[in-house]
């Protein structure tokens, strides 16, 4: 704690004034670089945004394949540069949409997508060679990325065409999010097969995006997502390294995904500190030669947990803060939340203001116009070795468990972040932190807000769109399609090829999921105490 009792979000003291002592004996050079170069301190490109903004994607998918189409074309024509998906959660789930688990979860908290039929119209009228597209998709992300594929080759676009990424990382499933299907150590193959099949035929893909946007939104703070996320990409690193895989073949292909929080001198210190630990561990511990390789290049996300039923329209304060420290801390793409999510999921006109809330940003104000405008600020400057050592003591913890799966297995990062989380609560309940519109600015009496509801006869419509696909495919090829992926789950051949005949003969993603269920069997946390 500091002189004067301020600490941040991760608890490191925080000082009221910061001064070239602050920096005594730091060697700028090692610890900064150029933008562009080692360690990436100050950015992965030399011009970053001087050059052009940052990809600017909305986070949208509700309902049917037909409605969230309307809604990426909505958001297309209002600016958007890049699609970001989000599925059901029976769909995250490896589960169809007839599932007896899925009854009253189609379609809300995103899409449906139950065959390459959907999938068709999700992205009916959107040529995927213009486009990049993000998948928030984890244990069944080879699955929904092969229908992808499937739909550009029906465009007639080349695998090879394609750009975008697949979050792809299940070890944040078992530590903070629970959409988990098969154990760590077949979640790890298959996550090591979609790299190798990714370097053969989507080469512009991103294989994975290591998350730890999840982790925060379950109580991390800043120093435990970092440590967290880049603990587990050094287990993804470890596991393609052992499956035969030469480091510098897939890493350039490795993204990440974080959270921005309000508290900006804090975030903007996490990302450079994270960005320079990355490429640290890449270049000394795995040997990585390509400088593609030490570069952490990722996306990030507005702090979802922070937003408020309470005066929502505050969240649009929110927003531009948070989307503000992910610009000044260097992030490649970023999502804005709309106002309205703390309630429902987004209208078209919530939806609009928050890809407006980036174009302000990128537009009207001078962010963009000088590289790292906060380099060399004392503050900054050692908020960011805090950071970065207090994270490193973390990944250092975990390896002594035995790295980032034993120590899943022993429950730790669940345990430190819900010490965390519980820390964040009773602060709140007890007006030491200050939330406006919740425990301080308070209004009398109750706003009304008319929200967006999905149609619950959503999941009938669904049931009878795979009773007819059924009905209609050769069931004779399905069967035989989903033997050959069970033969491959039992032996080491890659899964992507027969699990991409399976759903070009129309399998259905529960289908293809439960395949491999049969031969691996599915994780609980309980067989792993």
């Amino acid at each position: 704690m500091s002189e004067n009792g301020s600490t941040t979000e991760s608890g490191l003291p925080l000082e009221q004034v910061y001064g070239p002592e602050a920096l005594a004996g730091w060697d700028a050079a090692a610890q900064l670089g150029q933008p562009g170069e080692f360690p990436y301190t100050r950015g992965v490109y030399p011009s970053m945004y001087t050059g052009r903004p940052w990809t600017m994607r909305q986070y949208a998918g509700f309902g049917t394949a037909v409605e969230s189409n309307e809604r990426y074309k909505q958001l297309l024509a209002a600016g958007t540069t890049g699609l970001s998906v989000a599925f059901d959660l029976p769909t995250q789930m490896g589960y169809d949409s007839d599932h007896p688990l899925a009854n009253g979860e189609v379609g809300k908290v995103g899409v449906a997508i139950d065959s390459i039929e959907d999938m068709r119209l999700l992205f009916n009228g959107i040529p995927l060679d213009q486009v990049s597209t993000s998948m928030t998709i984890n244990a069944p992300a080879s699955v929904l990325l092969l229908l992808y594929q499937l739909v550009a080759e029906e465009q007639g676009v080349p695998a090879s065409a394609l750009n975008g990424t697949i979050q792809n990382d299940v070890l944040k499933e078992y530590i903070a999010r629970g959409t988990y299907i098969y154990p760590p150590a077949q979640s790890l193959r298959l996550i090591t097969d979609i790299f190798t099949y990714c370097r053969n035929e989507i080469p512009k893909w991103n294989t994975i995006s290591i998350s730890g946007y999840h982790m925060a939104e379950a109580g991390a703070t800043p120093v435990q997502e970092i440590a967290f996320t880049l603990a587990d990409g050094i287990e993804y690193v470890k596991a393609a390294v052992a499956s035969g895989q030469d480091v510098d073949e897939f890493a350039p292909r490795l993204a990440f995904f974080f959270v921005s929080r309000t508290t900006i001198l804090e975030e903007v210190a996490k990302f450079r500190a994270a960005r320079r630990m990355w490429a640290r561990i890449m270049r000394d511990q795995f040997g990585a030669k390509n400088p593609k390789s030490w570069m952490l290049r990722f996306h990030t996300q507005t702090a979802g947990v922070q937003l408020t039923a309470q005066q929502p329209e505050v969240n649009l304060v929110r927003v531009a803060i948070q989307g503000l420290a992910a610009v000044l801390g260097g992030t490649q793409s970023l999502h804005t939340n709309s106002f309205d999510e703390a309630i429902a999921l987004p209208t078209e006109k919530a939806a609009r203001l928050a890809l407006r809330t980036q174009q302000v940003l990128a537009f009207e104000t001078d962010v963009c116009d000088t590289v790292d405008p906060f380099a060399g600020s004392y503050v900054v400057e050692s908020l960011t070795d805090d950071i970065e050592a207090a994270a490193t003591a973390l990944i250092e913890r975990i390896a002594d468990m035995g790295g980032a799966v034993a120590a899943i297995e022993q429950g730790f990062q669940k345990s430190e972040i819900e010490n965390s989380a519980y820390q964040v609560t009773r602060e709140t309940d007890s007006g030491e932190r200050i939330v406006v519109g919740v425990n301080k600015f308070t209004i009398e009496g109750k706003e009304h807000y008319d929200p967006l509801r999905v149609n619950p006869a959503i999941g009938a419509e669904q049931a009878a769109r795979l009773a007819k696909l059924r009905a209609e495919r050769d069931n004779d090829e399905v069967q035989r399609c989903l033997a050959a992926i069970r033969e491959a789950a039992a032996g080491d051949a890659n899964l992507l090829y027969p699990m991409k005949d399976a759903l070009k003969a129309k399998a259905t993603v529960g289908e293809v999921s439960d395949a491999l269920r049969e031969v691996w069997g599915t994780y609980s946390p309980i067989d792993a105490l």
